[in-house]
């Protein structure tokens, strides 16, 4: 059984091949990355820290209706929580994204992470186009190939369809909430793991 950082530098290298890809086709623009990983708040705390990140929202995705987050929390509207992440491509590619993804939840848990239960919750990549599809099927291979975990990786890849943004306290919940216990108990811990790993990544 490989390391984890053994399998991060095997996606890192996917970044050279994807991020060019990515970097020739935005031309200055900004791209758009879709990704489920358990709470929200979790992983916009996350992601809002890396440079090249313009925007992260937090809402939903998977379902086909506009739905509440009491109404999602219940597991029956088919949505899963996401965090829609808006970035410059020519600062960090999408496969580099996707090295932070996998690296900070548990992407072998079906519709759980860790005291988060319910297909809400499920780990899943809901691409934009094609090259970020191809992106996450090769970096689910590389993840399945250095068995860093003993069960297979079961992350849902899917079209984007539909994003539908959360209720405004959902927005940057942990920069207003930091003092809240699910953000001490949960979202710190994790920060600080992130923080360590993906410090050259990290906004001054």
């Amino acid at each position: 059984m490989t390391s984890l950082k053994s399998t991060i530098l095997a996606i890192v290298l996917l970044a050279g091949v994807f991020g060019r890809i990515d970097a020739m086709a935005a031309e200055n623009n900004r791209e758009i990355a879709t990704f489920a990983g358990g709470c929200f708040w979790c992983l916009e705390a996350v992601f809002e820290e890396l440079k090249g990140v313009d925007k992260v929202e937090s809402g939903f995705a998977g379902g086909d209706f506009t739905a509440s987050y009491k109404e999602v929390c219940t597991g029956m509207t088919g949505h899963a929580e996401v965090v829609q992440i808006t970035f410059d491509p020519s600062v960090i590619s999408y496969a580099e994204l996707l090295t932070v993804f996998f690296s900070v939840h548990d992407p072998t848990t079906l519709n759980r992470q860790g005291a988060d239960v319910g297909p809400q919750y499920r780990s899943a990549v809901f691409y934009h186009d094609n090259h970020q599809k191809e992106a996450v099927q090769q970096a689910i291979k590389v993840l399945d190939a250095e068995k860093i975990w003993p069960q297979p990786v079961v992350t849902e890849v899917a079209p984007f369809d539909k994003f539908f943004i959360a209720e405004s306290p959902h927005q940057d919940y942990y920069r207003n909430n930091k003092n809240q216990g699910y953000c001490q108990v949960v979202i710190n811990p994790k920060l600080e793991k992130f923080r360590k790993k993906f410090a050259a990544s990290l906004k001054e």
